[in-house]
C-alpha cells in the first residue's frame, strides 16, 4: 500500500520528518483564505487508493479546525482508501464533564467530529483526567503515545544529578515514570486550585536533594501559574531556578515571559512549534502511524464519502 501524508499550516517540519521515518510521499495541499476570511483548498496530489494522513497540531483549534475537517472531506472524495490524523497535541479534552448545568461536553463533540471524518487518530500525552482512555469518547482506531522515554533520554544527555519534580498530582505520571527511565530521584507537590490562573502549591521538604538540579515535569504548560507557584517554592528552599519540561508547550498569555523572569529554562517537545522545542516526536509518531496503516489495511477498509 502506496502511504502519503499532507501538512496542515505550520506543521510542514512534523510531517516531512515523519515522512522520512516511515518512507511515505508528501503530497501537495494548497491552503489560503479569501479576503473574508473562509478557506481555499485545493488538492494537487493523486490519493486514489492510497493511505493518507494529514499533521495537524490542535493548539488553538478553532482557528483550524474547518481547514482540517474540509481537507479530510476533501481526501476522501478524491479516492483516499483510508485517512488518518496525526495530532501531536490534541485539544479538547479539559471539559470531560459538565460542572455546571446547561455547559457543552465539548470532549465529546469533539471526538464525535473528528470521528466522522477520519479513520485512525494518533497522538501524544492527550490530558486525560476523569476518561481512562481515548476510545471513551473517539469510535475510531486511536493511538495514545507517551513521550516520557523521550524526556528522560534529554534529561539523560543534558542534566548531571537531576531532582524530578512534579509540581501536582496529576503530574505524578509523568515525572514517576521519567525518574524510572534514568534512575533519579522524584518528588510531587500538591496543588489547590482556586481560579483558571490562581493556584496553590504545597512543596514538599527538598533538603535531602541539595545539590541537585530540579526539573519541574507536566504534560502541558498553559498558564504557566502552576509551574512559576511551584518554582517560587523551589528557589526559596535554596535551589537554583528549575527546569521546566513539558510536553506540550502552550505558553497562553504571558507564560513564557513570566517563567523566563523566574530564571527558568524552558523545554518542551516540538508538539506545537515553539522556540523552546528541544525534543522530537517524529520518530514515535511515525512508528504508530505506520501501524496503523497496516492494520487498517490488513481490514480492507475503505470509507465512502458522505
Amino acid at each position: 500500500m502506496t502511504m502519503m501524508l499532507f501538512p496542515m499550516l505550520g506543521n510542514e517540519r512534523m510531517t516531512n520528518a515523519i515522512a522520512e521515518r516511515i518512507g511515505s510521499a508528501v503530497g501537495k495541499l494548497e491552503l489560503r483564505r479569501f479576503p473574508d476570511g473562509e478557506s481555499y483548498i485545493r488538492l494537487h496530489s493523486t490519493v486514489a487508493g492510497r493511505a493518507v494522513a494529514v499533521v495537524c497540531t490542535l493548539a488553538h483549534p478553532d482557528d483550524r479546525f474547518l481547514q482540517l475537517l474540509f481537507t479530510a472531506r476533501l481526501l476522501r472524495e478524491n479516492g483516499a482508501r483510508s485517512v488518518h490524523l496525526v495530532a501531536p497535541y490534541l485539544a479538547y479534552l479539559r471539559q470531560d464533564r459538565r460542572f455546571n448545568d446547561g455547559e457543552a461536553l465539548t470532549s465529546r463533540q469533539f471526538a464525535q467530529l473528528l470521528s466522522a471524518e477520519f479513520d485512525g487518530l494518533v497522538t501524544v500525552d492527550p490530558h486525560l483526567h476523569r476518561y481512562g482512555n481515548l476510545q471513551e469518547v473517539y469510535s475510531i482506531e486511536t493511538e495514545a503515545l507517551a513521550a516520557s522515554p523521550l524526556l528522560a533520554e534529554w534529561i539523560r544527555d543534558h542534566v548531571e544529578a537531576p531532582l524530578i519534580i512534579g509540581p501536582d498530582s496529576e503530574s505524578e505520571q509523568w515525572a514517576g515514570a521519567i525518574a524510572g527511565h534514568i534512575g533519579a530521584p522524584h518528588v510531587v507537590f500538591t496543588k489547590t486550585r482556586r481560579g483558571d490562573r490562581d493556584v496553590l502549591i504545597a512543596a514538599s521538604n527538598l533538603s535531602a536533594w541539595k545539590g541537585r538540579t530540579p526539573i519541574l515535569v507536566d504534560d502541558v504548560i498553559s498558564s504557566g501559574h502552576t509551574l512559576a507557584n511551584a518554582a517560587r517554592e523551589i528557589h526559596e528552599q535554596g535551589f537554583p531556578a528549575p527546569i521546566c519540561l513539558a510536553v506540550h508547550g502552550l505558553f497562553a498569555s504571558d507564560a513564557e515571559a513570566m517563567l523566563r523572569g523566574l530564571g527558568c529554562r524552558l523545554v518542551t517537545t516540538d508538539s506545537i512549534p515553539h522556540s523552546s522545542n528541544a525534543i522530537t516526536l517524529a520518530s514515535i509518531l511515525g512508528d504508530a502511524l505506520a501501524g496503523q496503516f497496516a492494520a487498517i489495511d490488513a481490514k480492507g477498509l475503505r470509507r465512502t464519502p458522505k
